[in-house]
């Protein structure tokens, strides 16, 4: 997994204000945990470009003003509106030690289902995993070769060595479901034959109809006759 350089300066003053004159000077507010003691620093929000805004995971090199670790990204806080990155916390890690972090997802592969129309949608943007540092990787692989329509791959799916997932077993990763366009070709389909049916229907009635006019004209027929009568 690859590394970013995060270079710190100790917080001498904690609480909000301070924090929202760190964030004005164009700083992010951080706290590293996993030793005998936290630590508050601060870094550039510059230097969390390649640490957050990727598709893959990475390990943090932490240098707080000469004093070095190796650290994950444990939590980050956004601004609800703009964004901004208002807070993060990192966890000191060991190789020795397993770890928990969440790796992005990455579908590989040409679904059966796609080629017939349908769409491939991926239902976990990341897993969260279990493993020694040393055999964490930076995104996973999820094949998706065999994906036809309805189908999906799985977390009890997933098997590589030395990885631990963690997440539900039957909470689906990726599946292939039925395009909007797709969908609507399949009920004109469905509909056309109740279509077809229903003329002769219409068609058989019209004779009925044809059948009342000859009732109709004799009566006519009639109401002259009754007249001539009548007369006489």
């Amino acid at each position: 997994m690859k590394t970013v350089e995060i270079i710190g300066y100790r917080r001498a003053n904690l609480g909000k204000n301070d924090a929202q004159k760190v964030r004005e000077e164009g700083h992010v507010p951080c706290v590293l945990y996993g030793g005998d003691t936290q630590v508050h620093f601060y870094a550039p929000v510059i230097l969390f470009r390649d640490l957050v805004y990727t598709n893959e995971a990475h390990f943090v090199h932490l240098n707080i003003e000469g004093e070095e670790c190796q650290a994950i990204m444990q939590e980050i806080q956004f601004h609800p509106v703009s964004e901004i990155i208002l807070h993060v916390d990192f966890l000191r890690i060991s190789e020795d030690r397993k770890i928990k972090m969440q790796i992005p997802t990455r579908l590989v592969g040409q679904a059966p289902g796609v080629a017939k129309g349908g769409l491939l949608v991926r239902k976990r943007a990341a897993l969260k995993i279990y493993a020694l540092p040393k055999d964490m990787p930076d995104h996973i692989d999820v094949d998706c070769s065999s994906l036809d329509f309805h189908h999906a791959i799985k977390v009890g799916d997933m098997k590589i060595a030395n990885l631990e997932f963690l997440d539900p077993k039957a909470a689906a990763i990726a599946s292939v479901e039925v395009s909007r366009a797709a969908k609507l070709a399949e009920e004109a389909a469905a509909a056309a034959p109740a279509e077809g049916a229903a003329a002769p229907a219409a068609g058989a009635a019209a004779p009925a109809a044809g059948a009342a006019a000859p009732a109709a004209d004799a009566k006519k027929a009639e109401a002259p006759k009754k007249e001539e009568k009548g007369k006489k």
